[in-house]
């Protein structure tokens, strides 16, 4: 299997290769052709989220699906990942206005609302931001903006201001463990401060990101994926990975969320330094010699055994996501090559190896994302965030080609 798809992954690299020296200045001008493309790829995954609804139960989320023992996988709302099932149909609802899609994401929000309660994780800016932050932006309600905002409240109680960070996994008394995945729960603390008026989650937000900028970083601006701080002098106690290669390799999902984030920073605050830190992730990922040409990276950019590491289809699309937002805040030089390379990764997970084929994968959308290789979990099947940013990041492109038109 492993063959395979390094033979495929070579052969893909020369085509993008082919293609990029051939269509390049086409991206920079109108190209219906490449928005009838994504319209296409929406399409086709709103069919796949109709196959998923048939494998859902009524108060199970999807998790992952093992293609080896056909086994759909879910998990009950209080899993991290429980937002982005009900945030992708909401994206192809909007996207496609196929009412199926927007009612089975109606029902799934009703067993995942009472997680606006949940104070024992950091996750609820995937949780519910990514689910009832997409609701409310299509069809505002009072309920929505409660909701959003309890769960806002809840995720304020795990900040602590000796540290200056949230709490993301809770462990022995002492530690304070902080993980970069962190950095993308931050959004739902400053829409909170701008429906409410209250600065405070606008604080709390702004101190969790210079506190992760100053120590979760190495000066190439790779970042470490866990923390480990003093409770209660707010020292570095480690600087280590869980999820990564080792504690001094860069976890290729971890600088996509340190990406996602800091650009996200610069949306909410305008300031400066955050597009700084966003562009330098951003050179680090791209510019990194283990980045093939087609833009899906190894699920570790240190993995041992590149170029026989397995990719992490999830990684590629936060980042395609990311870029196409970063490419709105800086010059048309980092724009065109931000647009470029997202253009790359969109059209590496809009086919095969990592686009399934219709009406298999239990209905996930991308196939090939790596979830926890160390602890050997979740590796080489779909999951649930993979899709939602991939179409995110399709919704995105179309917007940005649109704008060229």
């Amino acid at each position: 299997m492993l063959f395979q798809l390094t033979r495929f992954h070579f052969i893909l690299t020369l085509i993008i290769i082919t293609i990029s020296c051939s269509s390049q200045k086409k991206l920079k001008t109108d190209d219906k052709e490449l928005v009838k493309q994504i319209d296409t790829q929406i399409q086709d995954a709103a069919a796949q989220y109709k196959v998923m609804m048939k494998n859902v139960s009524e108060d199970q989320f999807p998790k992952s699906y093992e293609p080896n023992t056909n086994k759909f996988v879910t998990s009950k709302s209080d899993w991290w990942c429980s937002g982005f099932y009900p945030g992708t149909l909401l994206y192809l609802y909007e996207q496609t206005k196929d009412e199926a899609l927007n009612t089975e994401a109606l029902r799934i929000l009703k067993e995942l609302e009472k997680e606006k309660n949940n104070k024992t994780t950091h996750d609820l800016g995937f949780m519910m931001f990514c689910s009832f932050g997409n609701a409310n932006s299509i069809e505002p309600k009072p309920e929505y903006n409660e909701i959003l905002l309890t769960s806002a409240k809840s995720l304020s109680t795990r900040f602590n201001p000796k540290v200056g960070c949230i709490k993301s996994w809770d462990s022995k008394p002492g530690d304070f463990l902080v993980i970069i995945d962190n950095m993308m729960n931050l959004e739902l603390l400053f829409w909170a401060t701008k429906y409410s008026g209250d600065s405070s989650f606008y604080k709390i937000a702004v101190t969790h990101a210079n506190t992760t900028m100053k120590n979760h970083f190495r000066p190439d601006y790779s970042s470490y994926h866990v923390l480990n701080y003093n409770a209660e002098t707010g020292a570095v106690k480690e600087k280590k990975t869980a999820q990564g290669y080792a504690n001094e390799s860069a976890w290729a999902r971890g600088q996509a969320w340190g990406l996602y984030g800091y650009t996200v920073m610069y949306r909410a605050t305008h300031d400066k330094k955050y597009l700084d830190q966003a562009q330098r992730i951003a050179d680090f990922i791209l510019n990194h010699p283990n980045l093939p040409a087609y833009k899906v990276p190894y699920w570790d950019f240190n993995a041992p055994n590149i170029p026989h590491a397995m990719h992490d289809a999830s990684a590629a699309a936060i980042l395609a996501s990311a870029l196409l937002e970063l490419r709105n805040y800086v010059d048309s030089k980092d724009a065109n090559k931000y647009f470029t390379d997202a253009a790359t990764i969109i059209r590496s997970l809009s086919a095969a190896p990592y686009k399934a084929a219709p009406g298999t994968n239990g209905g996930f959308i991308l196939q090939h994302s790596v979830g926890h290789m160390p602890n050997r979990t979740e590796i080489n099947v779909p999951l649930t965030y993979a899709d939602y940013y991939y179409i995110e990041a399709l919704k995105r492109y179309k917007v940005a080609l649109a704008s060229k038109q």
